[in-house]
């Protein structure tokens, strides 16, 4: 099997994949109009995603496009790597802007653009963290409720490690509670305490809370948009994670037909998206309650939530109680999130590839930490992946330059045999076998380098080390296409020049052969929208092949020549 058809085998099993990913994406089942509402600590949750009050009776969830009572307000808390947007109604975070992660690559034209916004209160993007607490036997300050800040803008000073902010939220029967942010110097993560004092003359028992709510994103229209946009393959909605049963995930679709419910003890609550993710990590020795519904399901947009309930909590009169969480909101970062808590690192996930995609996200990194530049990276990647597979690669070229130095005495066979395909398919080969080729050895080169294929996709399409990663000249993301498909135009000189190379199939009709021919042509006009860091693993590994299959047909015509010449 020559080096052009097994690339054909491989690029249309390409095609295949994606274009199951697209169709799904386009055709996959919607929620339904109505759903059931989970229940959370033993009390039943409302329609709406709240929480039941003191009287039993829920207060309404904060909506998109709800306007904000004018006791309420809005103040920033700003970090080396967090700014971070509070509502004093409930210490919502409404708004995170990733400082280190800029919306769209860095160019002439944009050389500061805005960064990445992950968390966000407008009506379309609508993605909120949320906390608060709740009692069936006395007052809590629930998400609804309106706290107090000292002011409204808090920074992280030169030299400082830890940024805390303060609101404070109190009841005319003595209880108080105060809920304290803490922003990390180079972290992603905020812890949110809970402290709750009882003034009051009898015991407070409640629960503490964390959810996130947010909108789905907003669904392309065209299955070509679906197959041409990277988004569009990554997995979007809620995952949570239990030491049992490690990471499991919801897709919007699912939320109505499998709600969760399920006490977790060492666990966390999550909204995951591409390259980026929000998740509630409770204490890890306490139990919490996991629950996920939908809010508004009847409307255009309706609102997902994932909730964590946590125990029961008995504070005495004169006595007080604390409670800590953390809320990670920040990118994919592999090797890294597992530090923060176990199982995060799983929230990059590569699907049925990830036997393979993890492997080689490390060893890209390694080689990333010796080069410097993730294309460099890849391309010293291939070059190990054809070191490796050199003596099989060898002898897959041997034998097609001995096939093409055969076709003659082929097709002589088939002017003999006619259209006895049986007779002429013995006969060839017994003719390969009398001269010691072997047709199927490029079978386990591309058996070999197909996943690995597959896997850099995933990983150039998950990886958020590879977003707006640059190479050199033209290309400044190769986690998007070539700009100036210059990557694409070379491979189908490389692949065309392989086929010059290759013999010929024997015994293909003249219409599959024009086929062949132009079928390099096909692959690179759709090489124009992958990434362009995939194109440069295919060109490499293309003009290698190509190199290598040149020099083997050349040792062979000399072998040949010296054999005639004794």
């Amino acid at each position: 099997m020559n080096q052009t058809r097994t690339f054909l085998i491989f690029a249309l099993l390409a095609v295949a994949y994606m274009l199951f990913m697209a169709w799904e994406k386009d055709y996959s089942p919607q929620p339904p109009a109505a759903v059931a509402a989970a229940s959370t600590a033993g009390a039943p949750a409302s329609a709406d995603g709240s929480v039941p009050g003191a009287s039993g009776t829920a207060a309404p969830a904060a909506v998109p496009g709800t306007v904000n009572e004018a006791s309420a307000q809005l103040i920033t808390l700003t970090s080396d790597m967090l700014r971070l947007t509070v509502d004093t109604r409930g210490g919502t975070v409404v708004r995170s802007e990733l400082l280190q992660y800029p919306a769209v690559p860095r160019t002439k034209a944009t050389p500061e653009p805005a960064p990445v916004r992950l968390l966000d209160d407008e009506q379309a993007q609508y993605f909120v963290a949320q906390s608060g607490l709740v009692s069936n036997q006395g007052q809590a300050p629930d998400h609804r409720a309106v706290f107090q800040a000292a002011q409204t803008s808090y920074a992280l000073a030169q030299g400082q490690d830890e940024l805390k902010v303060d609101l404070t939220w109190q009841d005319a029967a003595g209880l108080k509670v105060t809920k304290t942010f803490a922003l990390k110097r180079g972290s992603y993560v905020v812890t949110m305490d809970q402290k709750i004092e009882n003034g009051g003359s009898a015991a407070w028992q409640g629960n503490a809370y964390q959810q996130l709510q947010r909108v789905a994103p907003a669904q392309q229209k065209s299955w070509w948009q679906n197959f041409s946009d990277p988004s569009s393959h990554s997995f979007y909605g809620a995952a949570w994670y239990s030491p049992e049963d490690k990471l499991t995930t919801l897709p919007f679709a699912d939320f109505a037909k499998k709600p969760l419910n399920h006490a977790i003890t060492g666990g966390w609550a999550s909204m995951l998206q591409h390259y980026f993710f929000v998740a509630w990590i409770p204490q890890a020795q306490d139990a919490n309650t996991y629950s996920t519904s939908v809010i508004n399901p009847d409307t255009a947009q309706p609102v997902y939530l994932i909730r964590a309930v946590g125990p029961s909590l008995s504070v005495a009169p004169g006595q007080s109680v604390t409670t800590a969480s953390r809320l990670y909101m920040g990118p994919k970062l592999q090797g890294t999130l597992d530090q923060v808590a176990p199982g995060l690192d799983l929230t990059t996930n590569y699907g049925w590839l990830t036997v393979v995609a993890q492997p080689l996200h490390w060893l890209l990194s390694q080689l990333h930490a010796i080069s410097g530049n993730w294309g460099i990276a890849i391309i010293l990647l291939v070059l190990g992946l054809k070191a490796v597979l050199w003596k099989l690669t060898a002898a897959q070229f041997r034998s097609g330059a001995k096939m093409r130095k055969l076709q003659p005495r082929v097709t002589a066979l088939k002017e003999r045999y006619g259209d006895d395909k049986m007779k002429m398919q013995q006969a060839m080969m017994e003719l390969y076998k009398k001269e010691k080729v072997n047709p199927m050895s490029g079978c386990l080169p591309v058996l070999i380098t197909m996943p690995v294929f597959f896997g850099l996709y995933r990983v150039l399409m998950e990886s958020v080390e590879l977003r707006h990663a640059p190479f050199f000249g033209w290309i400044h993301d190769l986690s998007a296409p070539d700009p100036f498909f210059v990557l694409p135009v070379i491979y189908i000189l490389v692949m065309l020049a392989t086929q010059w190379l290759s013999p010929s199939a024997a015994g293909m009709d003249p219409a599959q052969q024009k086929m062949m021919k132009v079928m390099p042509v096909i692959f690179g006009f759709m090489f124009l929208f992958f990434p362009a860091g995939l194109v440069l693993y295919w060109v490499v590994n293309g003009i290698t092949s190509l190199a290598q299959q040149w020099l083997i047909t050349r040792s062979v015509d000399r072998a040949e020549e010296k054999a005639k010449a004794a």
